[in-house]
């Protein structure tokens, strides 16, 4: 930041000798619904916790239930939630050699890994489905008379929201021209 542009905000300690910051308003318009289920699972993983926590220490009789449902809990919502790294292509990346390939052997190489990571996850949701297959309806949880099948259906159902996402952000590198990982300064944000 230059000295200009530091001289032309605004002050933020006033003349009285108080901090006067004030914060950006909040938009949520641009928040994919995949956020908004992991944020729903995640609040209610806190809600079991907090349960756990309050049976167990303050009422000194602790819900057996409530380890295992935040434990699933737990699951989905990290399978929601990497659908928002898919979204934001913002999973752990390699990029130091794309920097010394020639730019038609990195742009290949680059469109080889996005199609590949549609196929990664494509066979994730085939394999989970084939798993959800064998073991029907009579794997259930260990103290909730629940089948196991909710568990990995929520895996599955970020498995194949991880690829459709996958898809779209293949193409739009296709569109765009170039990938993060062969300019890394840029984000998927820059539209």
């Amino acid at each position: 930041m230059s000295i200009e542009t530091i001289d032309d905000m605004a002050p933020v300690m006033g003349a009285d000798g108080e901090f006067h910051a004030q914060d950006e308003a909040v938009d949520l318009s641009g928040t994919k619904p995949e956020a908004w289920v992991a944020l729903g699972f995640f609040w209610l993983l806190g809600a079991t916790v907090f349960y756990q926590f309050f049976t167990r220490y303050v009422l000194n009789n602790s819900a057996a239930w409530t380890e295992e449902i935040a434990r699933y809990l737990l699951i989905a919502t990290v399978f929601t939630g990497a659908t928002i790294g898919v979204v934001k292509n913002n999973h752990i990346q390699v990029d130091f050699f794309y920097k010394f390939m020639p730019r038609p052997l990195s742009r290949a190489l680059s469109t080889l890994v996005d199609w590949l990571r549609v196929g990664f996850f494509a066979s994730a949701s085939v394999l989970t489905v084939m798993m959800m297959l064998k073991l029907g309806s009579n794997s259930r949880m260990t103290m909730v008379d629940l089948p196991m099948n909710w568990v990995y259906g929520i895996c599955l159902l970020g498995f194949a929201a991880m690829a459709l996402r996958s898809v779209q952000v293949a193409l739009f590198h296709h569109k765009r021209g170039y990938s993060v990982l062969e300019r890394p300064e840029t984000s998927m944000d820059d539209r």
